[in-house]
């Protein structure tokens, strides 16, 4: 509708020889008696055309011919205001009918092709409430990217070589000597939890005291297929279904580190400095230079980094999105930087910051795990809240927020709870059309005409717009909130108006009408990762 009120302004200036070439804004009054839409057109020009802007906002109006709005007014200062035509709004219940699943969609992403990289936990452990949130957020918005024409590739980088997997693998050999009577220590950074202890006993039931003449590659194929495996079935729960799965080892035979190198070298963006390999990154937009190869030969982080990214922009992406966690923010410029340098636009990358996540019950941080006493993972948080909640609630804040996962909340069966609420929104229809599953089609709507009735359907036709929105900021949580106020609106429409009555032509059309609504809410929480039950 905005771009819609936009064009028939356009159109309008066009007609009085004005030509403006800036984006027209279109606003949302909070009151309703400021109409559906407004805009300061008519005071923008005021000042560019040295004219009263409300005769200019006279002219515009006079200018302006069109069946979607019931009234077209202008207030002073010299604002705008549209009210959408009722007729518009019952129109939009058979557009919705007929796309169904496709309701909403739109091309902003046509011929675009989008990398969205997410969670990439070591396969050391246990995926922790930080991955979760990113997780929710990385997959809800290739969705919603999906949704919109783009061309997404969900991945999730192994690193599966460096010094954390070396540890693993003495890690699990320390633990398997144990189980066979050989003393042993865990390494200074090895791993220590319950699940490399469980690797090692598997190992040691089905192989005795064999594997004891095994090199370190062994151990680390072992430990990392048992745990990525795992990872992989928790994320699968999580309704994450990633399209790649991509190894650091596997870079590193296409993109050979030493051959990056010599080719930031030959640009001119390398020194030597105590033993070390430096990166020019204070000449390429970070605050300082950073280490790539340290003084005893080995690589830091970063240059496996820049070989995964080059990857990346070869396999043929327009825009790479890493969601990292905030601990990560210094990180971002010299990746960016090491791109630069080697001659690619850098902008082509955007890092997203996952701000942190408190896990609070009954008004108190929860920081270990009732069951394990440790970190509380993704898997219990799923198997106390469900996965909907989880999913939910994630989606709930804007990932530059910190957020708090209110546990007493998320697992209330009512109202208060808000992914309760969305879903009985939903329950409700369905079991209202279960009972009455003979709708007939309607050309022509009369019988609608309350005010809560056309609150829900002007929230169904915001859906396009807003997933419009959510798709070009790149935030899924304006997704959630819309499910949200359109379960809003259905529930008041519900409390006050009767769907059966003894009509049967005024009975039809509010059928028609609920499930336009059940349409339009399934879409909007499938691109969030919600299923919502047909029966609360």
């Amino acid at each position: 509708m905005k771009k819609l009120i936009q064009d028939v302004i356009y159109e309008a200036l066009t007609k009085l020889n004005i030509t403006y070439s800036e984006d027209i804004v279109i606003l949302e009054p909070k009151k309703k008696e400021n109409g559906d839409f407004s805009t300061n057109i008519a005071l923008k020009l005021a000042g560019i055309l040295k004219e009263d802007a409300i005769s200019i906002a006279d002219k515009i109006c006079q200018n302006i011919s069109n069946d979607h709005f019931s009234k077209v007014e202008v207030v002073k200062p010299g604002f705008i205001n549209f009210f959408v035509s009722k007729s518009y709004l019952l129109k939009n219940i058979n557009i919705v009918l007929k796309e169904g699943k496709d309701y909403g969609r739109n091309n902003l992403g046509l011929g675009k092709k989008y990398n969205i990289e997410f969670v990439s936990a070591n396969p050391t452990g246990i995926l922790h409430l930080g991955n979760a949130r990113g997780g929710a957020y990385g997959d809800s918005l290739s969705r919603i990217l999906r949704f919109s024409g783009y061309d997404v590739t969900e991945e999730y980088y192994i690193n599966d070589a460096g010094n954390q997997v070396d540890n693993l693998a003495l890690s699990i050999i320390a633990r398997y000597k144990n189980i066979c009577g050989i003393q042993a220590e865990i390494p200074e950074n090895g791993y220590h939890g319950e699940e490399i202890i469980t690797i090692a006993k598997n190992l040691y039931d089905e192989y005795s005291d064999t594997l004891l003449d095994k090199d370190l590659e062994y151990f680390k194929k072992i430990g990392i297929d048992i745990l990525l495996d795992k990872i992989k079935k928790v994320l699968k729960e999580y309704r994450i279904n990633y399209d790649v799965y991509t190894s650091e080892k596997e870079i590193y035979k296409k993109h050979p580190l030493d051959k990056i190198i010599n080719e930031l070298t030959n640009r001119g963006y390398t020194y030597k400095k105590d033993g070390a390999l430096w990166l020019k990154t204070s000449e390429l937009g970070d605050d300082k230079d950073h280490v790539l190869v340290k003084n005893d030969g080995s690589y830091t982080y970063l240059m496996p980094d820049i070989a995964y990214h080059i990857d990346k922009i070869e396999r043929g992406y327009n825009h790479l999105i890493d969601v990292f966690g905030t601990d990560h923010h210094g990180y971002v410029a010299r990746l960016k930087g090491a791109l630069k340098a080697l001659g690619y636009d850098n902008n082509i990358l955007d890092v997203k910051l996952l701000q942190l996540v408190k896990l609070i019950s009954n008004g108190q941080e929860v920081k270990m795990s009732k069951r394990t006493g440790k970190i509380v993972s993704l898997q219990e948080l799923m198997d106390i809240t469900g996965i909907n909640a989880a999913r939910y609630f994630f989606c709930m804040h804007s990932l530059d927020t910190q957020m708090d996962f209110d546990l007493d909340l998320a697992t209330k069966k009512s109202n208060e709870n808000p992914v309760y609420y969305v879903c009985y929104a939903y329950a409700r229809i369905c079991s209202i059309l279960k009972q009455n599953n003979v709708i007939k089609p309607v050309e022509d709507y009369h019988s609608i005409n309350s005010e809560e009735a056309y609150n829900v359907l002007e929230q169904v036709y915001k859906f396009k717009e807003v997933v419009l929105n959510a798709a070009k900021k790149e935030l899924p949580h304006l997704i959630t909130n819309y499910a949200y106020t359109l379960a809003e609106a259905f529930h008041s429409y519900y409390s006050k108006n009767r769907i059966i009555t003894d009509n049967l032509e005024e009975t039809n059309e509010n059928l028609n009408m609920i499930q336009a609504v059940k349409v339009t809410l399934l879409n909007a929480l499938e691109l969030i990762g919600v299923i919502p039950p047909e029966s609360m």
